[in-house]
């Protein structure tokens, strides 16, 4: 079973689009483990603040697979096929780690984790221990040397969705 962590966001509709994308979540993947929700400001492009989270979950599908599925919830909760990447969203779904595999190609580990606060805050809080495959310094670490500065972040205080989710 592969060590799987995605990025979930929304710009639109945030509330209902995070929900319901956690949901297709936990009925394709099963038992998901959740970060906090965090608010953030529209990273290169002018629009609305979106809502994030990291989805922490085990898989024996392998990473298209993955992927595959990922994009396919996308596409279920509204996102267009071929959508201009710096543009607001319904759902973004990317795929952060999957075990310790390291693939420029596929962008794993995702170059983002390292660069924006709403990726490595919410995956610092899910796995603070775990080792950056390339980096090899903790997410604790990363996150501590986070310059506070760089991009601002909030924890949306009332629940978006239930903290735990599980394939009961």
């Amino acid at each position: 079973m592969a060590h799987i962590f995605i990025g979930v966001g929304s710009s639109i509709n945030r509330r209902e689009n995070i929900r319901l994308g956690v949901q297709a979540l936990q009925q394709t993947f099963g038992e998901l483990n959740l970060s906090n929700v965090y608010e953030s400001e529209a990273v290169g492009f002018e629009g609305g603040h979106f809502y994030n989270l990291v989805v922490e979950l085990t898989s024996d599908l392998p990473i298209e697979e993955v992927i595959k599925q990922l994009k396919a919830i996308e596409i279920q909760l509204g996102r267009p096929l071929k959508a201009v990447k710096f543009a607001p969203r319904t759902l973004d779904l990317d795929l952060l780690l999957y075990d310790d595999v390291i693939d420029n190609s596929l962008d794993l580990p995702r170059a983002e984790i390292t660069l924006n606060a709403f990726v490595l805050k919410p995956l610092a809080e899910l796995a603070p221990r775990l080792l950056h495959p390339v980096l090899q310094l903790s997410y604790h670490t990363l996150w501590a040397q986070y310059p506070a500065y760089k991009q601002k972040l909030w924890k949306v205080d009332s629940p978006v969705i239930a903290k735990s989710q599980s394939s009961s």
